[in-house]
C-alpha cells in the first residue's frame, strides 16, 4: 500500500548551525535562525523546511508530522498560522527533550498509529524521485544512496560523506547491517551504499524504539532501533539503490550552497 503520511525530525539541537563563521554575511533572518539553531527555518530563498515540504507532496505525501522540540514554536507557527499549505495536512508531535533520533520517531506514534510512513531529516533536501519510490515500496525500506553521486551531485564535502551511516545489503537486496559514524573511513566497497536517513517504517519500529538504550554516546539511536526491529521481530527493510544528489544545511558554511542549488526552484504547498 502507498504511503501517504510522513514524519520530519526537526528536533534537533542545531549545535553545528550556531557556530559562528568568521566572515560569512548572512541575512537578519538567516542570522536570527542561524543563532537558534532551527536549521529548518533558515531562509536558503524561502525556509528550507518550505522546499522539503513541497517535495514530499510531490511524491505524493498528504500528511505531514512535524517533531520538534518545546522551544521550535516558530516551526509549529509557521504552518499553522503564518502560511495556510493546499497539498499538505501538517501536524506536530513534540519531543520533551533531545534524546536521539530513536525517541524523536516514537514521538510520531500517534501521528503514524498502525500506518507506514517515511522518515526523513528536516535538514535535507532529497530528490523527489527517491521519496516517492520509498512511498510507493509496499514494505519498510531506506533509501541507499551510492557515494560518488553524493559527492558529485551534492554540496555535501567528500570528508562529511566519509562520516555517514555506511549500509550493507543481503543478497536479495534487503539491509543487513547499517553502521553509524563508521570507524573504519577507508573508502568503503562498491556494494556498500550510504544512508541519509530517508526511510520507510511500518508500525513495528515504534516497539524497537521503546527497547533501545543509550549508545555510547549518551543517545537513544534510530540505528539500534532498526536493529532490534530486525533481530527481534523480523523486519525487512528493501535497500533501494539511488544515484544523485541530497543537499545538506549542516552549518553556516552550506548556505550560500544550498541557496544557489535551489534559486528558482519552483514552491506549492
Amino acid at each position: 500500500m502507498r504511503a501517504t503520511k510522513a514524519v520530519i525530525l526537526a528536533r534537533g539541537l542545531g549545535t553545528r548551525m550556531r557556530r559562528m563563521a568568521p566572515g560569512l554575511v548572512l541575512t537578519a533572518d538567516q542570522q536570527a535562525m542561524a543563532d537558534r539553531g532551527i536549521k529548518a527555518l533558515v531562509s536558503v530563498g524561502r525556509p528550507l523546511l518550505d522546499y522539503a515540504l513541497a517535495d514530499l507532496a510531490d511524491a505524493g505525501i498528504e500528511q505531514v508530522c512535524l517533531v520538534v522540540g518545546p522551544e521550535h514554536e516558530a516551526v509549529t507557527n509557521r504552518y499553522r498560522d503564518t502560511i495556510v499549505p493546499t497539498r499538505l495536512r501538517i501536524t506536530s508531535a513534540i519531543q520533551l527533550e533531545p534524546k536521539g533520533t530513536a525517541d524523536a520517531v516514537l514521538a510520531a506514534a500517534a501521528f503514524a498509529a498502525d500506518d507506514d510512513f517515511l522518515m526523513v531529516n528536516s535538514d535535507n533536501i532529497y530528490p523527489v524521485a527517491a521519496l516517492a519510490a520509498l512511498a510507493s515500496l509496499n514494505t519498510p525500506g531506506l533509501i541507499g544512496f551510492d557515494r560518488e553521486a553524493l559527492v558529485t551531485e551534492s554540496n555535501i564535502p567528500e570528508s562529511r560523506i566519509a562520516q555517514f551511516a555506511l549500509i550493507q545489503t543481503t543478497p536479495d537486496s534487503f539491509l543487513a547491517e547499517i553502521t553509524e559514524k563508521p570507524a573504519d573511513r577507508r573508502a568503503p566497497n562498491a556494494e556498500c551504499r550510504v544512508s541519509m536517513n530517508c526511510w520507510r517504517f511500518g508500525p513495528k519500529i515504534f516497539d524497537a524504539c521503546r527497547l533501545v538504550t543509550p549508545s555510547p554516546r549518551g543517545e537513544l539511536e534510530l540505528q539500534d532501533a532498526v536493529t532490534i526491529a530486525m533481530t527481534r521481530f523480523g523486519e525487512r527493510f528493501r535497500v533501494v539503490p539511488f544515484s544523485g544528489g541530497v543537499l545538506d544545511l549542516s552549518s553556516r558554511a552550506d548556505i550560500e550552497a544550498v541557496t544557489a542549488r535551489l534559486h528558482g526552484r519552483e514552491v506549492v504547498l
